[in-house]
């Protein structure tokens, strides 16, 4: 075929103008990321709390400081923070701080700067504080999470106002308990409304604002449609309490009122992952290794259950597995969005900067069928001293964690054929400081 002048003058105009189209659409579909770190400014008074946020590059996984943070968390030791599925808000539990500055709050020692303070996330990164701090019912709040919808908002106390209530939900001879205050978000505003326990009443035959749990709890995650609770007990071991979730109310209803003992007694955290529940065990032990049967000492332990009816778990045949021995105090763990990779992440037993030796990231590859994890060869994987949380980032290529001790965020890449996490390149292999020490971090992605 013979092009005519014009004609090649048309037909290269059309290939630039489509070279052109195809780079402003890469541009406009090119994902952002963001990431947010709760903590402390070392340097501010009792109202310490701090907000500190990264822009991720999805190029090499650099971080770059989000301007106009860090901000006021809205009250002081912020912990946990949720961000909104469709990423419009995020909410910090600011758990406070008592008469010694910790987060250690009493009914005697009670905590100023508590409460869960909501923020709008706005163009950028930027988080716009709305001016209203809500407040959980118990005391010691510990603990938050949303559901999959973002309708309701729950979070952990460690101990219920009214001891006396404890028995109505939990059985006679209850004398103190945990709870469970249960808020409605509203979808235009964020704004959290307290959500009244529908099962059990007060002795004054009003509502309770809140549904207990048993004392001691620890942790607690939404699997499916119940929410479970572990509880710690120095005497007996741990235990799980299940309530039945409604996603269309956001009520819970407890179906039996006695704990589920697990034989585990140092549980750290229960994470839902691809449809199993794992809980982490920070107590030493002992396993065998291969056909000679020789004892091996084990730092923590994984263990993995299903849930079963009632909200009853279920350990997996052979789902006790030992934490890598080199690390120490497994506290959180995450299943990478393929499914095919866990990834626990261990404090380790140092509480300097510099004596990191036991702070790290476990690699567990999962079979497919029944999600028993194994260790990768080549993990552990490096992170900084006494990380607290980690996550992967929105584009799924990158892991990071924010480390307590050295006050700082570290990244990693994901191989996504061996589930490596190797280090980063050029500029973007560091740590990023933060003012004071860190203790939660959420990520989003948006499109420019």
């Amino acid at each position: 075929m013979k092009f005519t002048k014009f004609g090649k003058t048309l037909l290269m105009t059309a290939l630039s103008a489509g070279v052109i189209l195809g780079i402003t659409s890469c541009v406009q579909s090119y994902s952002v990321g963001y990431l947010w770190v709760t903590g402390t400014n070392n340097s501010a008074g009792s109202n310490n709390g701090i907000i500190s946020g990264f822009k991720i590059d999805h190029n090499k996984g650099l971080l770059t400081s989000i301007n106009g943070l860090p901000i006021s968390s809205g009250g002081a030791n912020p912990g946990r923070a949720v961000l909104l599925t469709g990423g419009r808000f995020i909410y910090v539990l600011n758990r406070g701080a008592n008469s010694a500055g910790t987060a250690n709050c009493t009914a005697t020692d009670v905590c100023n700067g508590a409460g869960i303070a909501e923020f709008a996330v706005g163009g950028n990164g930027v988080l716009s504080p709305q001016g209203v701090i809500f407040q959980s019912k118990g005391i010691n709040p510990i603990r938050i999470f949303a559901d999959t919808s973002g309708a309701y908002l729950y979070v952990l106390d460690s101990i219920a106002p009214d001891p006396a209530a404890c028995a109505l939900a939990l059985g006679a001879g209850v004398t103190s308990c945990g709870d469970i205050t249960a808020f409605k978000i509203d979808s235009n505003t964020g704004r959290l409304t307290t959500l009244l326990n529908a099962q059990v009443t007060s002795a004054s035959g009003q509502p309770l604002p809140y549904f207990p749990v048993p004392a001691n709890p620890i942790d607690f995650v939404l699997s499916s449609s119940y929410i479970l609770t572990l509880s710690g007990n120095s005497t007996t071991g741990d235990t799980v309490f299940p309530y039945t979730y409604s996603a269309a109310t956001g009520q819970l209803t407890v179906n039996q009122n006695s704990s589920q003992p697990l034989n585990i007694k140092a549980g750290t955290s229960i994470v839902s992952a691809g449809g199993d529940v794992y809980v982490l065990d920070d107590e030493p032990g002992t396993f065998n290794v291969g056909s000679s049967n020789t004892p091996t000492a084990a730092p923590g332990w994984i263990f993995q259950f299903t849930v079963g009816s009632n909200g009853a778990l279920q350990q997996t045949s052979g789902g006790s597995v030992p934490d890598d021995l080199t690390l120490a105090n497994p506290n959180y763990l995450i299943l990478e969005s393929k499914g095919k990779f866990l990834y626990v992440l261990n404090e380790g037993n140092n509480s300097t900067a510099t004596n990191n030796s036991t702070s790290g990231i476990a690699g567990y590859v999962l079979d497919p069928a029944t999600h028993l994890p194994t260790e990768l060869s080549g993990s552990p994987f490096g992170t900084g001293s006494g990380p607290q949380c980690i996550l992967e980032d929105p584009s799924n290529q990158f892991i990071y964690t924010v480390n307590f001790n050295d006050s700082t965020v570290s990244g990693r890449l994901i191989d996504q054929n061996s589930g490596l996490l190797t280090k980063l390149n050029g500029n973007a292999n560091k740590n990023y400081g933060l003012t004071g020490p860190p203790a939660w971090c959420i990520a989003s992605g948006r499109t420019s």
